[in-house]
């Protein structure tokens, strides 16, 4: 039987994303809208780079008790990604020449061919009305067409086995948040306490477009299984990451 769900979500299914692209794209974008002559936003809304992820959903497994965990682990390790990109990628073959093609632009760019997949995240979106929302994400795309379906795929397992409830109604949205104002000092996160809001226009003007590139053909090396609340990273500079419970490599 499943685990007993705890009363609020602990861990997270996510994809870690990493790269030296990545990293000096989002050094220049918490530089300049930190800065006090541009957006002036409180650096605590600037997402760590360590905690840089694409969540493909969250679970409650418990504080007290590791079963939960170990299982969720357990679930993990049964996942075939190589597979399930082999099984995606039979199924679209409506244009052999155009999934080469795609394939050989992802090696071009530093991507994985064949087995392995590789996406892009370029601009910035609100997850709210942009002249009133807590969150801004880069959306991610890969030249195949396949990154939605993998991901739902990936998850699968884990509803059946019952650690992750269906959400009716909401549709996997895959994002990649680099700010969230729950996260600044003194801001929202009391209970009654409203959430920081930002009027984020001007912000999405800048970096909104498809022309501001955070990371191009950035391969997809890890799916893990990671606690909630990120941590210091020791050592560094102020960056935080999330404790990985268990992961698989792609």
């Amino acid at each position: 039987m499943p685990p007993k769900a705890a009363t609020s979500p602990t861990h997270f299914l996510c994809i870690p994303l990493a790269s030296p692209q990545l990293a000096r794209a989002w050094a220049s974008f918490r530089a300049d809208v930190t800065s006090p002559h541009s957006f002036a936003l409180p650096e605590d809304a600037v997402r760590p780079l360590g905690t840089l992820h694409l969540t493909l959903g969250v679970m409650s497994l418990g504080q007290q008790d590791g079963g939960g965990v170990d299982r969720a682990a357990e679930v993990l390790a049964g996942l075939r990604p190589r597979e399930l990109l082999a099984e995606l990628r039979r199924a679209s073959n409506e244009n052999t020449t155009k999934a080469k093609t795609a394939a050989a632009a992802a090696a071009a760019a530093g991507g994985t061919t064949g087995e392995g997949i590789s996406i892009t995240l370029r601009g910035l979106r609100a997850m709210h009305a942009p002249s009133k929302t807590s969150v801004l994400y880069a959306p991610p795309t890969d030249e195949e067409g396949l990154l939605q379906r993998f991901c739902e795929g990936l998850r699968a397992p884990f509803r059946e086995a019952g650690l992750m409830k269906e959400e009716e109604g909401r549709p996997m949205l895959l994002h990649a948040t680099l700010i969230n104002t729950i996260y600044v000092k003194g801001g929202s996160r009391g209970r009654g306490r409203e959430r920081m809001m930002l009027d984020a226009r001007d912000v999405l003007a800048r970096y909104g477009g498809d022309d501001y590139v955070w990371a191009e053909g950035l391969a997809v090396t890890r799916i893990a299984v990671c606690r909630m609340g990120a941590k210091p990273v020791e050592g560094s500079e102020g960056d935080q990451a999330y404790e990985v419970e268990a992961e698989v490599e792609v």
